[in-house]
């Protein structure tokens, strides 16, 4: 909101844009000396706090250009924006390829990109500040607070609580996809797998998905109507963690593999089916605090709550304690002279005493249960919105679905 504030009324926002981004470099540059895990908390939130607002001043600066240009912003601008899921896929391949998916480096290779994109920013078409917020306007309304008063409205009310949860969904595949897949190398059978060695490049798939489904979009939405099409989304969470649950790097691949497919459907089809409801359903004067209300739901509360009460719950009842060799080779299914299973306590700073206890005590995720738990959670959101939900088409959602699929 603040940045917005700035692009509208002082700075171009393609300037905005590069500072931002070269900011946000200087804090990922910072990381790797970070030493305690909450100074390490605060720098990336520090670093959130600079890079987030360039997703909307994107958005801006894309808008503005091709409108300059008498182009259509329905119709020209999902070919632009698909490049940067592009970018998104080709950032995973190199982190994972070059080694780095779990060392300090990533932050170099993300701190470089950012570099480079602050200033080439400086180069893109001149966006000068529109001025459209009044300087007589109200606090509330220069902040783009009047959205929430759409709370009093019961059916918005209702959207915006339930893309915060479907916030918290996303949060959950977003910080948990990659480590569990990662952490199929404790368990000798798998520690050798494909799906171990290049966890990054498997979830890269669900990026790849997502540039396909937002092809399907407009079809999905002419033929089942905005309501529906979420529903379909919020369905598609349940099969993202059920197939989670019950797969595995060798006979039970192809779970994964669909997983990460169905996120496609799962991430597309709600973001896009919601900012049209979002558009079609609230006034010019709001619309664009609502659409902001909408991110901020999702990407922000959403994430937060996905975050706090996962990690709550994960800690007190999905996570395992082992106090010995025998009940630990019992859990990752190998005997208890497994090279593996020892070289994983080892790495663990954990030593075997003669009677096979361990002189400290491991953890590990119980992570079947825990993509179960995820898959509950997200059919319970689903029976729920089906129910609570009640949305008729209106004129207005049909002359946005035919510009889309137009």
């Amino acid at each position: 909101t603040l940045t917005g504030i700035i692009a509208d009324k002082w700075v171009n926002a393609e300037v905005l844009y590069g500072i931002l981004h070269i900011l946000y470099a200087a804090v990922l540059f910072s990381l790797p000396q970070v030493e305690s895990p909450n100074a390490f908390f605060w720098t990336i939130l520090v670093a959130m706090c600079f890079y987030m607002p360039t997703i909307s001043l994107s958005n801006s600066i894309s808008y503005t250009t091709l409108k300059a240009r008498n182009l259509d912003v329905v119709k020209d601008f999902p070919p632009i924006r698909v490049w940067g899921t592009v970018g998104f896929i080709a950032a995973m391949w190199i982190t994972n390829l070059s080694g780095n998916k779990a060392s300090a480096y990533q932050f170099y290779i993300a701190g470089t990109g950012a570099l480079l994109l602050g200033v080439y920013a400086f180069s893109l078409p001149k966006c000068k500040p529109t001025k459209l917020i009044s300087e007589e306007a109200s606090l509330m309304h220069t902040l783009g607070l009047e959205a929430f008063k759409l709370f009093a409205n019961y059916k918005m009310a209702l959207f915006f609580i339930f893309s915060m949860f479907l916030g918290g969904a996303l949060q959950l595949t977003n910080a948990y996809g990659d480590v569990f897949l990662d952490e199929f190398k404790n368990f000798p059978k798998y520690a050798d797998s494909f799906v171990v060695k290049y966890s990054t490049i498997i979830m890269s798939i669900s990026q790849v998905s997502e540039t396909l489904f937002i092809l399907a979009i407009p079809f999905f939405l002419k033929r089942f109507g905005i309501k529906k099409v979420m529903i379909i989304a919020m369905l598609a969470w349940v099969f993202r963690f059920g197939l989670f649950a019950y797969g595995n790097p060798s006979e039970n691949l192809w779970m994964i593999v669909l997983s990460c497919i169905v996120y496609g459907m799962a991430f597309d089809f709600f973001n896009i089916s919601g900012s049209l409801f979002v558009e079609t359903s609230t006034t010019a004067k709001t619309r664009s605090s609502a659409q902001g209300m909408f991110m901020m739901m999702t990407n922000g509360f959403g994430a937060v709550f996905g975050s706090l009460v996962s990690g709550s719950m994960i800690d007190k009842y999905f996570t395992k304690s082992f106090t010995n060799v025998q009940s630990t080779a019992e859990f990752v299914g190998s005997e208890t002279t497994n090279s593996h299973l020892l070289n994983f306590v080892k790495s663990q700073g954990v030593s075997i005493l003669e009677n096979g206890s361990f002189d400290k005590t491991i953890h590990m995720k119980d992570w079947h249960n825990i993509w179960l738990s995820f898959t509950i959670y997200a059919l319970i959101i689903t029976v729920l919105f089906a129910l609570l939900f009640k949305h008729k088409h209106t004129r207005a959602e049909e002359k946005a679905i035919e510009a889309i699929t137009h």
